[in-house]
């Protein structure tokens, strides 16, 4: 009886924070081997662990250069681990067990709701095989696309690989990369005059990113804009102005010196990867301060719930200027479509916003102290760690250890949630229904 009750008390975001650690522990055990590396050498557990964990995160940060350090074996265990990180552990779990034909119980069906945002228990397992099906025609056609231009740079077999590796690795907003044979740490950089790589890779990480139960709600309803939920108006509403003010920014203010027609694609690229994956095809040391402050914001924005992206949320944004708008309009309650918008929802989008916040500064204040660098270099970098991004401007493979664990942990913190960690923390805690007396703050 004692069993029972302790199974019924592990709750959901428990077991999806354990699953995640798992999966990190087996990939950062797997790429220690010899066999991971190119020089047959046992990676520092330390450099493991930050490599498993950026990608069971689809973060793309590295210590070493993805094409140049790690062997065949090494990079075929940090896709699947990319894979598994983007479509989320409990969805790979259940898949498992559907596939297996063995029945899904109520607890996994709770778990499986909490780990891809669904707003009810109910048709969990249609969605989630909707969720395997899509992911995988998207990357098979992203790497079909892709594939012309690597097998005629690389050969046929490599470009096989190449262009399914980009693929998977733009889905899942990864930014892992394998152009480092080209030079180390380069990321895409070399493509910024390439149509195809400078338009399918933000495509697939914009398709990633708006997350799985749009793409749901609109293979429901088609282009009838207006039968659709309000998050998926909300969610691609934020997204499209997202993109064309970020577009309209890095073309008119930092790449207003280059072409037309390459200015167009560096301007497309630079507006869709910091949301949330590391891929760049400009040299973002040379962009200005004014500029790398725009794309840590974008970074901390990152995608939409239920999405492979990570950072606060599209949806936790457009509530937060919502109840901003009803503040200085003096309505009592934020909307969206003539859809009302709870005061808890409000209360859960502050708090994500200042934990990100907290979490962010923090680690770039103490990054910056221990390693004696500019305070903006190491926020670029802690922003694009707890966004799950993995842009970098250099620094990360030169930090010590301390530094290496701060970014490990802001990684999984951003992947997993913080909402996670806290309702984990305290879901065995009782809650009283008495209220204390209430008296008004002035704030503002």
């Amino acid at each position: 009886m004692s069993l029972m009750k302790r199974k019924q008390s592990i709750s959901p975001f428990r077991i999806i924070i354990a699953g995640f650690l798992a999966v990190i522990l087996v990939g950062s055990l797997l790429l220690m081997l010899p066999i991971s590396s190119r020089e047959g050498c046992i990676t520092p557990f330390l450099d493991a662990l930050f490599t498993s964990t950026s990608a069971v995160c689809v973060t793309g940060l590295v210590v070493y250069d993805t094409a140049v350090y790690w062997s065949a074996f090494g990079q075929t265990v940090i896709i699947i681990l990319i894979q598994i990180g983007g479509l989320g552990v409990v969805t790979v779990a259940g898949a498992i067990t559907i596939l297996s034909g063995r029945r899904i119980g109520l607890m996994q069906r709770s778990t499986m709701q909490e780990a891809i945002a669904a707003p009810k228990v109910g048709g969990i397992v249609r969605l989630t095989r909707f969720i395997l099906r899509c992911a995988l025609i998207i990357e098979l056609t992203g790497a079909v696309l892709l594939f012309p231009v690597f097998a005629k740079e690389f050969g046929l077999l490599k470009g096989i690989w190449y262009a399914l590796f980009h693929s998977v690795s733009a889905f899942c907003n990864a930014g892992f990369d394998l152009m480092g044979i080209k030079e180390p740490f380069s990321s895409l950089i070399s493509y910024g005059s390439n149509i195809i790589i400078s338009t399918v890779v933000p495509l697939l990480i914009i398709i990633g990113g708006i997350g799985f139960l749009t793409w749901d709600d609109i293979r429901t309803n088609r282009i009838h804009f207006q039968k659709y939920r309000m998050q998926t108006k909300v969610i691609l509403t934020v997204t499209g102005l997202l993109l064309l003010i970020s577009t309209l920014y890095f073309f008119f203010f930092e790449f207003a010196d280059i072409p037309v027609g390459r200015r167009i694609l560096l301007s497309f690229f630079q507006a869709a990867a910091p949301r949330t994956a590391g891929f760049n095809t400009a040299d973002l040391t040379e962009i200005s301060e004014a500029g790398q402050l725009f794309i840590i914001i974008l970074m901390l924005i990152g995608g939409s719930p239920g999405s492979t992206a990570g950072g606060i949320k599209t949806s936790t944004l457009a509530v937060l200027l919502a109840a901003a708008v009803a503040v200085f309009r003096r309505k009592g309650e934020p909307q969206f479509f003539m859809r009302r918008i709870t005061a808890e929802t409000v209360s859960q989008a502050s708090t994500i916003l200042m934990m990100y916040l907290v979490l962010f500064l923090t680690g770039g204040l103490i990054i910056s102290r221990i390693e004696d660098l500019p305070v903006i270099t190491c926020l670029f970098e802690t922003a694009s760690a707890i966004g799950t991004v993995g842009l970098t401007l250099g620094i990360t493979p030169e930090l010590g250890e301390v530094s290496h664990v701060i970014l490990t942990v802001l990684m999984f913190l951003g992947r997993v949630g913080g909402l996670t960690l806290i309702y984990a923390a305290l879901s065995n805690t009782h809650n009283s229904n008495a209220r204390l007396p209430q008296e008004r703050i002035t704030v503002g």
